[in-house]
């Protein structure tokens, strides 16, 4: 009866997955609507100053922003429905996904790339400021910090595995 269960368990994963898929479809169609009216609107004013241009780095930063969210759960998706639904479907090179650990790395990764990304838009945004200083020290520690658990978990999965008494004798 337990295994049966277990068994089943892909079904409710799939709820997941379909559910992560539809949040990151959403969300890329929404912020596609938006960069659209960014783009009309600035047509539509029809002048050009550096003002102007900064406001739509800000804003082309900031679609960014969301397009890489919504990447994390493309990501996560395709990476549950290999783990526990279908190990065949067809990714491409960069995202190989055997195991949780794999997933994890490709999520941070990512996240690496959606600090970055905040960080410049910030930067942008606050031409006339200089206090990017606090912000630029919290990026660079959470950027660190994620850094170290990448290289921390590819040498504890490339160390060699100790041998077990049995093997020993």
């Amino acid at each position: 009866m337990l295994r049966q269960m277990l068994a089943s368990t892909k079904y409710i994963i799939l709820v997941v997955v379909l559910s992560i898929y539809a949040g990151s479809v959403a969300l890329i169609l929404y912020e596609t609507a938006v960069v659209a009216t960014v783009i009309v609107a600035t047509i539509q004013e029809a002048s050009v100053s550096s003002e102007g241009g900064r406001l739509l780095a800000v804003g082309l930063l900031a679609a960014i922003d969301v397009f890489l969210i919504a990447i994390v759960g493309y990501i996560i998706c395709a990476g549950l429905f290999v783990l526990f639904i279908d190990n065949t479907l067809p990714l491409p090179g960069w995202l190989v996904i055997r195991n949780l650990e794999d997933l994890k790395n490709n999520l941070v990764s990512v996240i690496v790339a959606v600090l970055a990304v905040l960080f410049a838009k910030e930067a942008v945004a606050r031409t006339g400021e200089l206090d990017l200083l606090g912000l630029g020290i919290a990026v660079s520690l959470m950027i660190g910090a994620l850094t170290l658990f990448l290289v921390v978990n590819a040498a504890a999965h490339r160390a060699p595995k100790a041998k077990s008494q049995s093997e020993i004798d």
